[in-house]
């Protein structure tokens, strides 16, 4: 699990590395059932606290995409996936809206305004 934290952002870095994790279920790069790696482990590998990724765990634990066993670790739980893919379009949706706010004030029409996501989209799909 590849995972990158800011010292910039500002979110903290809790917040930064359960978002990632929970990219990774949602994408497929973690399969239900698969462990964690231990908490110290973690810490270790990018270099927080051990706190943090405690944290960490318990909130993803909390919302559905983890699960504990004493003396076993933590592992994936795709419990909230459903909920996970509508936050995610939910963010979508309010991009996209200030697309079209955008848009509006440039006199750009919605038959433009999809011509260039239908380009934008394939440039994407095409580049990888």
């Amino acid at each position: 699990m590849n995972i990158i934290i800011s010292n910039n952002s500002d979110k903290p870095l809790y917040q930064q590395i359960k978002e990632q994790i929970k990219d990774a279920i949602f994408k497929g790069e973690l399969n239900e059932g698969e462990i964690l790696p231990s908490i110290r482990e973690f810490a270790n590998d990018i270099q927080v606290s051990v706190l943090t990724i405690r944290r960490v765990y318990s909130d993803l634990e909390k919302e559905g995409f983890a699960v504990s066993h004493a003396g076993r670790g933590t592992f994936v739980s795709k419990g909230n996936l459903e909920l996970l893919r509508d936050s995610k379009r939910r963010n979508i949706e309010v991009e996209m809206q200030k697309i079209i706010h955008t848009a509006r004030l440039f006199g750009i029409t919605k038959a433009e305004l999809g011509e260039i996501l239908d380009i934008l989209f394939d440039e994407e799909i095409e580049n990888g």
